[in-house]
């Protein structure tokens, strides 16, 4: 049964996994699962995965590492009791040769046990402290997808992993400024403090109107534009890297873990499944 947005944003963790897990929500998850860390995903064979690694630990800022499994084993047990990355992200997008060739709503036939699955930080978990706050975040309030844009800040390569930092954008009350940064330096989890704000063309920006990725925000008076690095990042450096196959989440369609969004550490001690 489809479910819809509207319904799981008051739902519970396991309601909104449920319905991730049988296809019967298959949308973006900013604002869902309120409370525990949301994260983006590189799922790769392991040949590469230690190049990927090192990638993420040269760029913290966009690809903040949470997880990561052990080579073909897809439950991702340091993230949760009963996580399995196959089934439990409404959309994945499947990279060949670095290439996007299709989206799809589960992983099952693709899975091999050669594949290492990397769980990085999400702003989404933010955006529930900047709520609690009383900061108006847009997307959420108007069931959107957070707009991400190609930045021209450079990565620091590894392997076959380079490119440039993809940003996500939210329009701030320019009074709030600093407290917003105050806010979100407070997870480094979930890419910390902006790296950026204010005229777009800083970052290379040329139409703040026409994301890369996700829709269109409004900039209404009074505020600024506000960027933070974003982990769609690995999308990019897969791009570059061409592998075989390669799968990631959909842009703005998350893993919810069962970590607490303010956890210092994010690996949890499950029995491995």
């Amino acid at each position: 049964m489809h479910q819809t947005y509207e319904t799981l944003k008051s739902g519970s963790l396991q309601q909104v996994r449920a319905a991730i897990r049988s296809g019967a929500y298959q949308s973006h998850t900013a604002g869902l699962g309120r409370g525990y860390l949301q994260a983006n995903l590189a799922i790769m064979p392991s040949i590469y995965a230690l190049d990927f690694m090192r990638y993420c630990q040269r760029n913290p800022k966009p690809c903040p590492l949470t997880g990561v499994s052990d080579t073909g084993n897809p439950m991702m047990f340091t993230m949760g009791r009963e996580i399995d990355i196959r089934t439990d992200v409404p959309a994945y997008n499947i990279y060949r040769d670095g290439k996007l060739e299709t989206s799809l709503s589960d992983i099952k036939d693709l899975w091999t046990d050669d594949m290492v699955v990397f769980a990085l930080g999400c702003s989404f978990t933010f955006e529930n402290a900047l709520q609690k706050a009383d900061v108006a975040v847009w997307h959420i309030d108007n069931n959107k997808t957070v707009p991400m844009f190609r930045s021209n800040i450079d990565t620091v390569p590894s392997g076959p992993f380079s490119g440039k930092m993809v940003v996500s954008m939210r329009a701030i009350p320019e009074h709030r400024i600093d407290e917003v940064i105050a806010i979100s330096r407070r997870f480094p989890l979930a890419h910390g403090a902006p790296v950026y704000w204010g005229d777009p063309a800083g970052l290379g920006i040329s139409d703040i109107a026409n994301p890369d990725w996700g829709d269109a925000a409004p900039v209404g008076v009074g505020e600024l534009p506000m960027f933070w690095a974003c982990g769609v990042t690995p999308q990019v450096a897969i791009e570059t890297a061409q592998l075989p196959i390669c799968i990631t989440h959909k842009p703005g369609h998350m893993l919810i873990t069962d970590v607490a969004e303010d956890a210092e550490n994010p690996v949890m001690t499950f029995t491995n499944p």
